[in-house]
């Protein structure tokens, strides 16, 4: 067959399909055109009765915006406080020790700082209503930054209004999406929200465990290799605690020091336990271990703790503390510290620098409690020695709710009994749920005769519980 005139036949054949083809999609199309129209029209005639209306109106129930709360949750049976914070407090009408707050050198009832903060309110009134960038930077918020700067022995301070806020605010301001973030698992609350905000690639390591960070660190620089270009953009960083909030440990700083100048990781440390706490002037665990403060990056703290007032605070080089005026959220955008507060901190640093037989005095306390805990059979503490910041447990491991019903009634005995200890309330997005614990917060305004009424009571309120529990 001649090709010319095959070619020919084939245009022809297909012509006359797509002629059939175009019929028949137009036709479907002018079916459904119809359909759609007289369905519309017969929905608009089918209005629902008002019964049926009421009755479904009636059988709805809008989902719950949040998850309903135990009646019996903890955080919701308060002890409330009738008192001045001190060395002793009025818990639920009780006149007690006080082992249940972080007052580590007793100075939030001190009259030195309550009359700088009556002489700050006369001259300043009570808030700032602004944050430091709209008129909120008040003249002693300058003093007590530099004060700060002053006795951490660097260049720049950097205060907030709280101190959750000074972490949770401070890690996303250097940390961003991509960034490899390593960081101990046992990490208090604001950290973990200051990781959220970062957004950035988190790697856990075991808690206090150096050889499992390195090990994490060994198996990234295997991934670097292989993409050589992206991981030599990717900024890591090294996120601890000074002493851990969580379990009173303290960080193993040389070590952890040693992997960061290895592995070039910057390194951040949450100081709010440890300011004011350890090292021969309180100047945390730096001091503690002799490590200029130079080698730390970036150094977060809290007021809220050792000062007895209300705040936050950063220090590092003037380049770090600089870039959270701009970029720091809760700098930013709340309303700055009131006055009266850093009045009552800068009192409080002038007390500590007079007086630095305090920190003696809080380590001999430390060492008294944990070695008397040893005492009490039915109870354990693995916290650092020196910590003020005690967490002791059953020794005898139970189910999770059984040891904070178990710990909540020993709690509660010893309220009965004078001394005030409590059980730490976790949410249950904690990276990991720690388990129940009575917390002790030592101070170091006790006396010998404190420390034995601790004791005594803490063996004997145990001692109650636990037996009642045992019939």
């Amino acid at each position: 067959m001649n090709t010319n005139l095959l070619f020919v036949e084939s245009v022809e054949v297909l012509r006359n399909s797509l002629s059939h083809y175009h019929t028949l999609l137009e036709a479907i199309l002018v079916v459904w055109i119809v359909w759609f129209i007289s369905k519309k029209r017969s929905n608009q005639n089918s209005v629902p009765s008002k019964e049926l209306v009421e009755n479904k109106l009636a059988e709805w129930r809008p989902e719950s915006l949040v998850p309903e709360s135990p009646k019996n949750h903890p955080s919701l049976s308060l002890k409330y406080i009738t008192s001045k914070v001190g060395k002793r407090v009025i818990v639920d009408g009780k006149n007690c020790l006080n082992l249940g707050t972080h007052n580590y050198l007793g100075l939030s009832d001190k009259a030195e700082l309550i009359e700088s903060a009556a002489t700050a309110i006369k001259k300043y009134g009570v808030g700032s209503c602004g944050p430091r960038g709209f008129y909120g930077t008040v003249d002693v918020h300058l003093e007590l930054e530099e004060r700060l700067a002053k006795f951490m022995g660097v260049e720049e301070a950097i205060i907030y209004s709280y101190g959750f806020v000074t972490v949770s605010s401070a890690i996303p301001a250097y940390c961003k999406r991509k960034d490899l973030i390593f960081v101990d698992e046992r990490v208090n609350f604001a950290i973990q929200k200051g990781l959220d905000a970062s957004r950035g690639n988190i790697q856990y390591f075991k808690h206090n465990d150096a050889q499992d960070l390195r090990n994490l660190l060994m198996k990234q620089e295997e991934i670097d290799k292989r993409r050589l270009k992206k991981g030599a953009k990717v900024k890591r960083f090294l996120i601890i605690e000074g002493i851990y909030m969580n379990t009173g440990n303290i960080c193993p700083l040389p070590e952890l020091l040693a992997l960061c100048k290895e592995y070039k990781l910057r390194i951040f440390i949450d100081e709010s336990i440890s300011f004011g706490t350890i090292g021969l002037h309180g100047r945390g665990v730096t001091e503690y271990f002799n490590i200029p403060i130079s080698e730390i990056d970036m150094i977060m703290g809290s007021l809220e703790w050792a000062i007895g007032t209300i705040g936050g605070f950063c220090v590092g080089a003037s380049f770090i503390i600089d870039h959270q005026r701009l970029s720091g959220l809760g700098y930013c955008f709340s309303a700055s510290q009131p006055p009266l507060l850093a009045s009552a901190a800068i009192t409080s640093l002038n007390m500590i620098e007079n007086n630095v037989e305090i920190f003696q005095s809080l380590r001999n306390n430390a060492l008294s409690i944990h070695n008397g805990l040893k005492e009490i059979l039915m109870l354990e503490c693995s916290s650092f020695a020196e910590s003020p910041l005690k967490h002791v447990y059953l020794k005898e491991q139970k189910d999770h709710a059984i040891e904070e019903k178990l710990l909540s009634a020993i709690s509660n005995k010893c309220i009965e009994n004078n001394l005030a200890i409590i059980v730490p309330v976790y949410l249950e997005t904690e990276i990991i749920l720690p388990r129940p614990s009575l917390r002790l917060c030592i101070s170091a305004s006790l006396d010998n005769s404190d420390i034995k009424f601790t004791l005594n009571t803490l063996k004997k309120c145990t001692e109650e519980v636990l037996l009642s529990f045992c019939e």
